[in-house]
């Protein structure tokens, strides 16, 4: 018998806040700024079947979705064949292997059983990214890794807590092999802290509408999401968009790499293949095949966000396996930047073949990348080592209806940069600028919006510094007429002496010393539609904001400039 809506709904809202209340404990009990101000972290709960997603908190990162699903049935799988050891109540496995359905190293998964009535009735995870995992360069970054060796630790899925202990042994392996390691144990601790929350908030929802009608509503909504996504899916007219991304280079091999993507929509799914695309590369620029089913899912996400989420939505999305590609990632192949940069160009890619089709609801490509700045060294003023972790917005596509937001979070998820009064604080550094990144905004009928640029330099002590970022060769992808938005842009600055990566956007160990500094410009996002067809008045007021000088304004969207001239100008303070 079918539940009644308003229980249904209730329930599923119920469900939801589960998933925020982790979300938020998580982020409050963290040591680390890229968690508790970044808020790159996600929390869900998973089938107790086959890991199927149940419900994730809206302040999660969306490209974790798919993988902890993934990585949640791998996990089932293991203990059902004996490759991992059966849980117990109180329980907490950890895991960042990428090959078992993971992202980079850096994500940290912890996936513990919630127990009725001595069985599982589901498992509950989360991800956090650690600010470091060990190999060869702070951070993890190695933009020129060949193997996932040289990236960090890889662990399998293993008990770190043990019936609600920690066990000092797993601990003391994963302490030995990263760096500032006395830090992580408030990281450990926050994330296993939001996992046992999430599980008391749980209980008390099936205590009061019982385990059956819970799992009844489980059920009924995982239904209901796959039947509303194919009713969307279903208003597509049918036939095969394609399109192509590129990433700058693999970190190695000085070439870009190309995303090439076919969808065809037939009846009410979508196939996704991405036959034709590059193959493996040397460099960390590969994505494991978790990252990029993950990585079509939240794309969709973007286009149809009032799907709700559950697995339900992803069985209309037939995603055709990427064989001998750089998109199904094989061990020993490096991956550092499968999850924060190659899985946005895979949403770029989507975006791009999607808007053919949905032109009023698929913008132009946004910023897509995550802006990964690793520093790491020793502060001789507090005498003890560091690793800071840099993440940065940049701008969004234009759409049919306005202009694209400016220094807005990744496409992969709503984690932000952290304020850079606490990074000031945590870190031996000083923000020489932070602002907008004027004239980077794509033109269009609607533009895109601008990126961000900062300048960050070391104060005291020795330092080593890596990139990996992308979009520094091509800028985000314009539509229907609509002109990309502007490329990424590092510059080193050491003894004065500017130095650009040749690799535009990747680089690791560069080493600092007080007074160096690093100046960083993010991605402007793709405009939309034809920038001569965008309203004069809209670009008198870029003008007067400073966005645009008069010059850009008349080249790039036909506004004469003896009426821009006209105009004061801003007063601009940094």
């Amino acid at each position: 018998m079918s539940l009644d809506a308003i229980t249904l709904t209730v329930i599923q809202a119920g469900l939801q806040q589960v998933c925020d209340e982790m979300d938020l404990t998580f982020s409050r009990a963290a040591f680390s700024p890229v968690i508790a101000e970044a808020n790159d972290r996600s929390d869900g709960i998973y089938s107790a079947e086959d890991g199927s997603l149940i419900a994730q908190g809206v302040g999660g990162l969306p490209v974790f979705v798919g993988v902890m699903q993934y990585s949640t049935r791998v996990l089932i799988e293991m203990i059902r064949d004996g490759r991992c050891l059966p849980p117990e109540p109180g329980d907490i496995y950890i895991v960042n292997d990428p090959y078992l359905g993971g992202t980079h190293l850096m994500d940290v998964r912890f996936v513990m059983p919630a127990y009725r009535n001595g069985s599982i009735f589901c498992w509950l995870s989360n991800t956090g990214h650690w600010p470091d995992i060990g190999g060869a360069v702070p951070g993890g970054f190695s933009a020129s890794a060949t193997a996932v060796e040289q990236e960090g630790l890889r662990l399998p899925p293993v008990k770190l807590f043990k019936k609600g202990r920690l066990d000092p042994e797993i601990h003391g392996i994963i302490a030995s092999n990263i760096r500032v390691a006395d830090q992580r144990i408030g990281d450990i601790k926050a994330q296993a802290a939001a996992l046992m929350v999430g599980q008391d908030r749980l209980f008390e929802m099936l205590d009061r509408y019982g385990d059956e009608t819970v799992s009844q509503a489980i059920g009924e909504l995982r239904e209901r999401a796959a039947e509303q996504m194919r009713a969307r899916i279903a208003g597509i007219e049918d036939g095969t968009y394609r399109s192509k991304a590129y990433v700058d280079s693999d970190g190695v091999v000085d070439a870009p790499l190309t995303i090439a993507l076919a969808v065809t929509k037939k009846e009410d799914t979508l196939i996704f293949d991405f036959d034709g695309s590059s193959p493996p590369c040397a460099g960390p620029m590969n994505s494991v095949l978790a990252t990029t089913l993950s990585s079509v899912y939240l794309a969709m996400r973007h286009i149809f966000p009032d799907v709700p989420m559950s697995a339900g939505a992803f069985e209309p999305l037939i995603v055709k396996w990427p064989e001998d590609t750089f998109l199904d990632a094989r061990y020993p192949r490096p991956v550092s930047g499968c999850a924060a940069e190659v899985s946005q160009r895979i949403a770029e890619a989507v975006f791009a073949a999607m808007v053919q089709a949905l032109p009023e609801k698929v913008t132009a490509a946004p910023a897509g990348s995550s802006g990964n700045f690793a520093l790491g060294g020793s502060d001789p003023a507090r005498g003890r080592d560091y690793v800071m972790y840099q993440i940065s917005g940049g701008g969004y596509g234009g759409n049919a209806d306005h202009d694209g937001l400016s220094n807005g979070c990744s496409t992969i998820g709503i984690s932000k940069s952290p304020p850079v009064e606490v990074m000031e604080q945590a870190f031996p550094v000083l923000y020489r600028e932070y602002a907008l990144r004027e004239g980077s905004g794509g033109a269009g009928k609607h533009r895109g919006g601008f990126g961000l640029l900062y300048d960050v330099e070391l104060l005291r002590g020795e330092a080593r510094a890596s990139f990996v970022m992308d979009h520094g060769r091509v800028g985000p992808q314009g539509v229907l007429g609509g002109e990309d938005g502007g490329v990424n842009s590092v510059t080193v600055f050491r003894d004065g002496k500017a130095h650009v990566p040749p690799h535009l956007s990747k680089e690791q160990d560069i080493p600092l010393k007080a007074g160096d500094r690093v100046r960083v410009g993010t991605p402007g996002g793709g405009g939309y539609g034809d920038p001569r067809q965008r309203d004069p008045e809209a670009v008198l007021a870029d003008v007067r904001m400073g966005y645009y000088t008069p010059e850009q304004a008349a080249e790039r969207f036909g506004v004469a400039v003896r009426q821009i001239q006209a105009t004061p100008k801003p007063v601009k303070c940094r």
